[in-house]
């Protein structure tokens, strides 16, 4: 009886505490009797996926601005009608229930167009990364054998190495002819469709850095998903937010579908330019924007007079993701803009595990932050057992988003219900979560254990050095060693200025024997270094 009563009492509370933060966030607020209705019927029959989250906003708002691109604006309204008649075409071309459609595009109205049309058929819609090269594309569609690639005409010959049954052009910098997704949309109605039977997944494909990416089923987290995001970050309804990280990416997706429900403005361009990112934020007034770390580093490159022509009065939230924070960046970005800086760590597998808000970033610099709403994270040793607070293991995460498998078979190591994400942390005491490394990158060099991610940290707040990298690499005297790659603010710094900064930070065994200076390091379209190319071609 007290384990009913004690149940029944927990999700009382945690009814409670997502009520009173989706009221504050706007999520819950008065509608008529009749747009209720309509949204509770929508719901029933589609369920909190793109195709009836985006349904219900031209219900309740169908005159507010869904999308802000490079062609112009869409409101809800217009969004659902195309989006409508785009499904309609799609099935004509024999995509239908339970089939995939890979999409392929930068941020623009197309992606977010084409990913509803397909919820609205039932299909699964797998989102192939902008930066991939042909044999990776051509591995992933061959093992995932999409129905339809819809993508913009400059992959066109990056695609031609893969066996394509169908193709559609969802940006072209031409007139849009009858296989493109305007010319689609033109071609058929617009009335209302019937519900699937069945809804389908969301396939992101992991970054692939050390190898053929996988495809990581999304699930669909709905209102608790938005909940834990909300309970660290303050997103609010109808707000503008310029959604910078790429749509394909998990932290780009997470804004396209948070916009379902807090009925975002999304404001999107095709590239990232640093000076054309804060243009564009202080030109639509945007509230949050939603980027990759590496971004935020081009932005502060920029002259602090170029800098200081956008204040961005109106900008509450930063929100990154992707990877972590560098360096003094978050400390830099702050003074400069405020302290609206909000990161967060999780991956494809996990989604989100921990938030540091801008008091965690202020006062632990360095940390992940601490857990969201309805999420658990356990730091746990080679056998499973859980350690104490302060001492360092492999990290495990449970919440209600994480994968249930990747479509080629196989997962990540589950323990309990908890996910490993693949990193090594420890908490402190005040419940910050420290990320200290990948668990497979550690190094054992001269006896000691070494994370590669600690004596990153360290190189980049190193006076005069903008960005660093390191790998392990064998040695005949140690087993392993460091190897670093930094890239240089000027050549004011120096290899032994590097070396002697870490001697004096960090204990002896981890100075890096060996300096490369690169003009910058090689990344992959979501922020990624890819050390896997340090490795091999350094």
């Amino acid at each position: 009886m007290k384990t009913i009563t004690g149940k029944v009492t927990g999700l009382a509370r945690d009814a409670a505490v997502s009520l009173k933060i989706l009221t504050e966030s706007g999520i819950v607020r008065l509608y008529s009797p009749k747009v209720l209705a309509g949204m509770a019927t929508t719901l029933y029959q589609w369920g909190p996926h793109p195709a009836g989250g985006f349904k219900t906003l031209a219900q309740r708002a169908p005159d507010d601005v869904a999308i802000i691109d490079e062609l112009g604006s869409l409101t809800f309204g217009e969004l659902h009608r195309r989006t409508n008649s785009l499904a309609r075409a799609l099935r004509e071309r024999g995509v239908g229930q339970g089939d995939g459609v890979a999409v392929m595009c930068r941020n623009h109205r197309g992606f977010i167009e084409a990913s509803i049309a397909i919820s609205k058929l039932g299909a699964d819609v797998l989102y192939l990364n902008t930066a991939f090269a042909g044999p990776q594309l051509a591995d992933v569609l061959e093992r995932e054998d999409p129905r339809v690639v819809i993508h913009d005409e400059e992959f066109s010959e990056l695609l031609g190495e893969a066996d394509l049954r169908d193709r559609v052009i969802a940006w072209s910098d031409g007139e849009p002819g009858p296989d493109s997704l305007e010319g689609l949309i033109r071609s058929a109605g617009d009335d209302e469709l019937d519900p699937p039977s069945d809804h389908g997944r969301t396939i992101i494909l992991t970054s692939g850095t050390t190898g053929t990416p996988k495809g990581a089923p999304r699930p669909q987290g709905g209102v608790g998903a938005a909940v834990s995001l909300l309970s660290r970050m303050p997103l609010r309804s109808r707000w503008r937010c310029h959604v910078a990280a790429p749509l394909f990416h998990t932290w780009g997706f997470a804004h396209y579908q948070m916009a379902m429900l807090l009925g975002t403005t999304l404001v999107l361009t095709r590239k990232f330019d640093p000076e054309g990112a804060l243009k564009l934020l202080a030109d639509n007034e945007c509230e949050s924007f939603a980027v990759i770390p590496v971004m935020l580093q081009r932005i502060m490159a920029l002259p602090e007079e170029t800098r200081a022509k956008y204040p961005l009065p109106h900008l509450e939230v930063v929100a990154s993701s992707g990877s972590a924070l560098p360096g003094d960046l978050p400390e830099r970005w702050m003074d400069q803009f405020g302290d609206n800086l909000y990161s967060v760590y999780g991956s494809t597998e996990i989604a989100w595990a921990s938030i540091a808000d801008p008091k965690d970033l202020r006062e632990s610099p360095g940390t992940a932050g601490r857990l969201p709403h309805a999420t658990i994270v356990k730091i746990l040793d080679e056998s499973g057992k859980e350690l104490p607070v302060g001492e360092s293991g492999r990290i495990f995460v449970g919440n209600d988003l994480q994968i249930e498998g990747y479509t080629g078979g196989g997962g990540k190591e589950m323990v309990e219900g908890l996910m490993s994400s693949g990193d090594v942390g420890r908490f402190d005491e005040a419940g910050h979560l420290y990320v200290e490394g990948r668990d497979d990158e550690m190094i054992v060099s001269g006896g000691e254990n070494v994370f590669p991610k600690e004596v990153e940290d360290c190189i980049a707040q190193c006076k005069g050095v903008h960005e660093c990298a390191a790998i392990g690499v064998d040695d005949p005297d140690f087993g392993k060693r460091l190897k670093a790659f930094v890239v240089r603010e000027d050549d004011s710094v120096s290899e032994q200025d590097i070396k002697d900064w870490v001697k004096s930070n960090l204990a002896r065994y981890k100075v890096p024997r060996e300096i490369v200076f690169l003009d910058e390091l090689p990344r992959n379209a979501t922020g990624k270094v890819l050390k896997r190319e340090l490795a091999a071609d350094r």
